[in-house]
C-alpha cells in the first residue's frame, strides 16, 4: 500500500504546477514590513522594519526599508509569525458523505484529500499544524512529502491514536465485518494493552499520541461525554508515551474525564467543555495546556439545526456541547491556565481556521492573547519554540501579513494578504 501511495503522490507532484518552488531558498529575500509584531510575548509592535530571509530562515531584522534583488513590499501591512493550529484532521472534512467515505476511501485517496486541505490551510496563514486523528499511513506520507517540499502545506506533527475499544476513537455505526476492515490497530483495553498501543503508534511514525478519555460529540454512538478510559489506562498511556519522547493530547469533554487525564499527566486537554474548579487546579499544577477548539463547537451547533446528514446521536450531543465551550474558555482564561490555539478543523472547513480567533476574543481573551495562543504559546505547547512562533533570527521564515491591525480588529486575520513558509511564498501579495 505504501508503494502505491507514494507513486500516486509523485504523479500528482509532476502534474500540478502549483507545487513548483517559486522562491529559491538560496536567494536572499527582503520583506519590508510597515508594522511588525516583533515580540508576541510582550505584544511589542515595531514600525518600518525589513526582515532578511535566506536559506528558509530569518537571518536579520533591519531598521527602515532596505533591500535589493528580491524585495517583498508589505509596507502597508501588519506582519506576524506564521500561525500554529494545535488540533486539525487534515485528511478529511465533515459533510454529507463522511460516513460513506469511511468505508470507501483508500489511504491514497485520503492523502490526496490532505494535499488539497493542506494547501488551503497554509494559504490561510497556518504554517504549522498538529494532526490529531488521521489514518497513519496517509498522514505520515503527507507530513513527509510536505517536509521534503514535494507538496505545499504546513509542517505537520502527526498523532497516533490510542483509544478505548468501543469508545471515542473507535469506529461506530457499521456492521461488525465492516468495522473489522478499517478500525485502528492501536485501540486498547487495560493498562498493559494501552502501553502496547502507544508503542505501536510510535513504531508507525507518530510524533505525538492522541488519546480520548471521554466520549465525543462526533462519535455515532449514544455513549455520552463522560469518562471512557480508566485511570490506569490513561496513566499507562502517558508514562509509555513520555518514555518514548512523545507528548500526549487527550480529547476530553466530561469533568471526570478531563480531571482523570490531567491527573495522569497529559500534556494537553482538547476541548475541556465541562472543566471545573478542580480541573483548573490540576491544569496549573501539571502545567498542561487547554486547546479549546471553539470553532468546532460553533460549527456542530449550527450543523445540528440544518445538516440532515448528521446522525441523531451526534446531533443531540452537538446541541448541548457547542454553547458550553465559550464559557469553559472564559473561566480558563480568568484562571490563567496555559492555552494553545486549536480548531479541530475537519469538523469545520479547512482554510477557515482563523475564525477561531474571534471566538477566543468572544470568550474573553484580548486579541494579543488570542494571537499568542497561535504563536509563542502554541510553539511551546507543540515543542517547536526553538523553530517557530516568532520572527527572530535563526527561526524558520514563517511569516504572514494582513492589511488591517488585528490588535484592534481580530477578524483581520481571516483574510491573509501574504504567507511565507520556510522562505517560500505560498500566498503572494494580490493573490
Amino acid at each position: 500500500m505504501k508503494r502505491i501511495l507514494w507513486t500516486a503522490l509523485a504523479t500528482s507532484m509532476l502534474a500540478t504546477p502549483a507545487l513548483a518552488q517559486d522562491n529559491p531558498l538560496a536567494e536572499r529575500t527582503y520583506i519590508q514590513a510597515g508594522r511588525l509584531l516583533a515580540d508576541p510575548a510582550t505584544g511589542r509592535v515595531d514600525r518600518d522594519k525589513t526582515i532578511v530571509v535566506e536559506g528558509g530562515k530569518v537571518v536579520e531584522i533591519r531598521d527602515g526599508f532596505v533591500g535589493e534583488g528580491r524585495v517583498i513590499d508589505l509596507r502597508d501591512g501588519f506582519v506576524l509569525p506564521g500561525f500554529i493550529d494545535s488540533h486539525v484532521h487534515i485528511t478529511s472534512q465533515s459533510g454529507p458523505d463522511s460516513r460513506l467515505d469511511g468505508v470507501t476511501k483508500s489511504t491514497t485517496a485520503q492523502a490526496f484529500d490532505g494535499i488539497v486541505y493542506a494547501k488551503r490551510t497554509v494559504r490561510a496563514g497556518f504554517t504549522t499544524v498538529a494532526d490529531l486523528g488521521s489514518d497513519p499511513e496517509a498522514i505520515n506520507a503527507l507530513r513527509d512529502a510536505i517536509a521534503q517540499k514535494k507538496v505545499v502545506g504546513p509542517r505537520i506533527l502527526a498523532a497516533g491514536i490510542v483509544a478505548a475499544h468501543g469508545g471515542h476513537g473507535d469506529v461506530h455505526g457499521y456492521r461488525q465485518e465492516i468495522l473489522d476492515l478499517f478500525r485502528p490497530t492501536t485501540l486498547c483495553s487495560g493498562a498493559d494493552d494501552c502501553a502496547r498501543a502507544v508503542r505501536q503508534a510510535v513504531q508507525q511514525g507518530a510524533d505525538v499520541i492522541k488519546t480520548a478519555s471521554t466520549g465525543g460529540v462526533m462519535s455515532d454512538t449514544a455513549a455520552g461525554l463522560g469518562q471512557q478510559m480508566s485511570d490506569a489506562e490513561l496513566l499507562s498511556i502517558v508514562e509509555t508515551a513520555h518514555r518514548l519522547g512523545r507528548k500526549v493530547a487527550a480529547h476530553a469533554h466530561g469533568t471526570d474525564g478531563v480531571n482523570a487525564a490531567l491527573r495522569a499527566g497529559v500534556d494537553s486537554v482538547e476541548h475541556g467543555t465541562y472543566l471545573d474548579a478542580e480541573s483548573i487546579r490540576l491544569f496549573k499544577a501539571k502545567g498542561s495546556y487547554l486547546v479549546p477548539t471553539l470553532l468546532a463547537g460553533d460549527t456542530v451547533t449550527r450543523q445540528a439545526e440544518t445538516a440532515e446528514w448528521m446522525p441523531a446521536t451526534v446531533r443531540a450531543k452537538a446541541r448541548i456541547v457547542g454553547p458550553l465551550m465559550i464559557d469553559a474558555v472564559r473561566r480558563a482564561r480568568a484562571a490563567g491556565i496555559n492555552m494553545a490555539f486549536g480548531t479541530d478543523s475537519g469538523v469545520s472547513a479547512h482554510g477557515d481556521n482563523a475564525r477561531e480567533f474571534a471566538l477566543m476574543v468572544q470568550a474573553g481573551l484580548p486579541p494579543i492573547d488570542a494571537i499568542r495562543a497561535a504563536t509563542v504559546w502554541a510553539a511551546t505547547h507543540v515543542g517547536l519554540d526553538k523553530e517557530v512562533g516568532s520572527i527572530v533570527p535563526g527561526k524558520a521564515a514563517d511569516i504572514v501579513a494582513v492589511k488591517a491591525d488585528p490588535l484592534t480588529d481580530i477578524r483581520a486575520l481571516e483574510t491573509m494578504a501574504f504567507v511565507m513558509k520556510e522562505g517560500n511564498v505560498v500566498r503572494a501579495v494580490g493573490d
